[in-house]
């Protein structure tokens, strides 16, 4: 690297094509909303002539934000695919969303990539949620590099960032995240104090690589600027060296040996592809769309020759399992990656080929079916170009395939393989929707269905209780793409309304009740009269319903309509329209006719005396959930304070790991947490996270009770 430079390569509108896995390089792109991984998936496009101009976000131009949405936002939300050719190799682009509420995107960009470069702006910290992927990587020991972006920006230290790196995500072995390449500034520093970067230094290779004139220009280092790097250079080499598979290189080293620079850019490589490694780069695209960006270069021969190929990539079968060879000649492996809807070509099902060759027009078995392959194309942003075949380790879009979800996996049908599925989020901050009108009504399922398709972070929920059609979201901003497409994408307009907690109610104390149901309008009549007495049972207990009528006084063929009037009220509720639980009804008395009683009127009887004796007389429960956060420690304290404000009982903490991440287990009330994953997010700047399970109802405060039974009145 630095010393090994090649021209670009690449011609706009024809996909990129790869005949074998050793040509290929799937690089995920990582950081936070507006670290600039779009950017700089749009300079490489440039530099390798994919592209003859680079585009902008703020401008909606470029190349990986295609979306409506995106452009409206300025930002990335969904996972896209730039690919590009550099000196024969063909490198996968995955440029994934910052923001956590697409996190699904981006798991999936882990999935689909064999390494991971983190996109770090020179301006600012380094985000809890970016820490917390860098550990996640580590866990499988993913290869990964850092590109400090944003040189020119107010306030731009490279210097101060690396350190901030090497904190945060080497802090037990910091010699494992250092420079390769240093930034070369030019001229007097401004009123910011930041100066111009016009190229970089090559530590290893002693090379000045200047782009002032928009082109890649290659020097010597000497004078004054040889002696600044050196410390820097004696520092990388040695913590090369020092994991190095020869072992004899630090005693030849220490021994005052000088090595020779091949033999150290050598073992770097091999350093990086085992995840031992991370060179930090530097990148600053040009303010000029049709230049090369500072640092272009460099970041694709890092690529190419650092990072693995997709055969040192062990594809992720169920543990236990049998291994899949990233072999094309071996029998067919791909794994769905995300589904789409375009209006033009219809279901797009983008796909990474683990093993085997998947060509147009074979079958695979796909879900619980077999079905014919359609066309294949290599996605480039919005762009759908033609390929002939996918090998494996390559990723590429199936046209029309009527099956297949997220996750699910393309495997050849007699050798059938099920791949394992990645870690998703679960969903916790819903939003309750309806129709805005009756034809909107008709087409919202479908609407629904196929959304719920395509994003496996979204959850669909119709709550029996509530009676709320809810869609379960990972944000805020989640909520209103989902919302947004659905208006834009499937025509079906959407109102949303405020969720409902479903509460319970439950009787304060015994009581007595009579029903009574007497109609005469002509013909027969509806005449049926009952007694009931009602009693409270402890929680957990359900529905009891007691038989002690004598003497006849209602007839036995109507004790069993008086029970189902009564559990059909005990559904519907009677104070605020939730179920009634945890009560045993006695039917003690009651009247009947030869003539116009009749189940129907027992029925209506039972629920009416149920009414009568719970009126006034109702207490409502509250869901609690029993919730798991989990945070670095420097927010433990304020998230202890922030769930006792809540009515939360913390149950107790745990360290978890190494990280410096504490365990806090609590039961807390599902009304005071209805917004907590937003809440925590901002809580812990989004490096908290949590899970909840419904343990039980309680009862409600008598003060917050009425309040809840006002609003629900004025509903109605």
């Amino acid at each position: 690297m630095g010393d090994k430079h090649n021209a670009p390569a690449g011609a706009a509108g024809r996909a990129p094509s790869a005949d074998r896995p050793e040509q290929i390089r799937n690089v995920v792109l990582v950081g936070h909303s507006g670290a600039g991984k779009t950017t700089i998936a749009e300079s490489l496009a440039l530099a390798t002539g994919a592209i003859n101009r680079a585009g902008r976000v703020q401008d909606g131009t470029t190349v990986s934000d295609y979306d409506e949405i995106e452009h409206r936002q300025q930002r990335s939300v969904q996972l896209s695919l730039v690919p590009i050719e550099f000196d024969g190799y063909k490198i996968n682009l995955l440029d994934t969303p910052g923001y956590a509420d697409f996190t699904g995107e981006l798991r999936a960009g882990l999935r689909a990539a064999d390494a991971a470069l983190f996109v770090v702006p020179a301006n600012e910290d380094i985000d809890g949620a970016t820490r917390s992927l860098w550990d996640e990587c580590a866990a499988v020991d993913m290869p990964r590099a850092l590109l400090v972006t944003k040189l020119d920006a107010p306030q731009a230290d490279f210097d101060a960032t690396v350190e901030r790196c090497r904190e945060a995500f080497a802090p037990d072995s910091p010699e494992s995240v250092l420079p390769i390449y240093l930034p070369l500034r030019e001229g007097e520093p401004g009123a910011d104090g930041t100066r111009h970067v016009s190229g970089l230094v090559g530590l290893l290779s002693r090379q000045r690589y200047d782009y002032a004139d928009g082109k890649r220009v290659e020097s010597e280092v000497d004078g004054e600027l040889a002696t600044e790097i050196d410390p820097a250079r004696e520092r990388l080499i040695e913590a090369v060296i020092t994991e190095s598979e020869d072992e004899t290189l630090m005693d030849r080293y220490l021994g005052g040996e000088t090595i020779d620079t091949e033999t150290v850019i050598d073992d770097l490589e091999r350093a990086v592809a085992r995840g031992h490694f991370h060179p930090v780069l530097a990148a600053l695209p040009a303010a000029d769309g049709s230049r090369e960006g500072v640092g272009t270069t460099e970041l694709l021969q890092l690529v190419t020759a650092a990072f693995p190929s997709p055969i040192e990539h062990v594809c992720p079968v169920h543990p236990g399992e049998e291994a899949v060879a990233c072999d094309p000649d071996g029998p067919l492996a791909a794994q769905v990656l995300k589904v789409t809807s375009d209006p033009y070509v219809g279901r797009l099902t983008l796909c990474r080929v683990f093993s085997g060759t998947l060509r147009p027009d074979v079958q695979v078995h796909v879900g619980d079916s077999d079905e014919r392959v359609g066309a294949l194309t290599s996605p480039f942003g919005r762009a759908q170009r033609p390929v002939p075949q996918a090998v494996a380790g390559d990723i590429v879009c199936v046209a029309k395939l009527g099956h297949g979800a997220t996750e699910e996996t393309l495997s050849q049908p007699g050798h059938l393989v099920d791949l394992d599925h990645w870690a998703l989020p679960e969903p916790l901050l819903p939003i309750a929707i309806h129709a805005h009108s009756k034809a909107d009504e008709d087409k919202l399922s479908q609407a629904l269905s196929r959304l719920g398709g395509e994003d496996p972070t979204l959850r669909l929920e119709q709550n029996p209780e509530t009676r709320q059609l809810v869609l379960w979201c990972l944000g805020e901003a989640h909520a209103d793409v989902m919302l947004e497409r659905l208006r834009g994408r499937f025509g079906v307009q959407i109102d949303t309304e405020d969720y409902v907690v479903p509460f319970r109610e439950t009787l304060a104390g015994p009581a007595t009740g009579r029903g009574r149901h007497v109609k005469q309008s002509g013909g027969h009549g509806q005449y049926a009269i009952c007694e009931i007495e009602v009693e409270p049972l402890p929680t957990g207990s359900g529905f009891e319903f007691v038989d002690k009528v004598v003497g006849g006084a209602v007839p036995r063929q109507f004790i069993l309509s008086v029970e189902k009037g009564v559990r059909a009220q005990l559904a519907r509720g009677v104070a605020a329209g939730f179920p009634l639980v945890d009560v045993r009804v006695t039917l003690v008395d009651g009247k009947a006719h030869s003539v116009d009683s009749s189940d129907a009127a027992f029925q209506t009887a039972g629920a009416l005396a149920l009414r009568e004796a719970a009126a006034d007389n109702v207490r409502l429960l509250e869901p609690v959930a029993e919730v798991h956060v989990l945070v670095p420690d420097d927010f433990v304290g304020a998230v202890l304070s922030d769930l006792s404000s809540r009515r939360g009982r913390v149950l107790g903490t745990e360290p978890v790991g190494s990280g410096g991440r504490t365990a806090i287990h609590a039961d807390v009330p599902e009304l005071e947490i209805v917004r907590y994953a937003v809440d925590l997010r901002s809580l812990s700047h989004g490096a908290g996270s949590f899970t909840r399970v419904y343990a039980r109802h309680e009862a409600l405060p008598e003060a917050m009770a009425s309040r809840v039974l006002k609003k629900m009145e004025a509903a109605r």
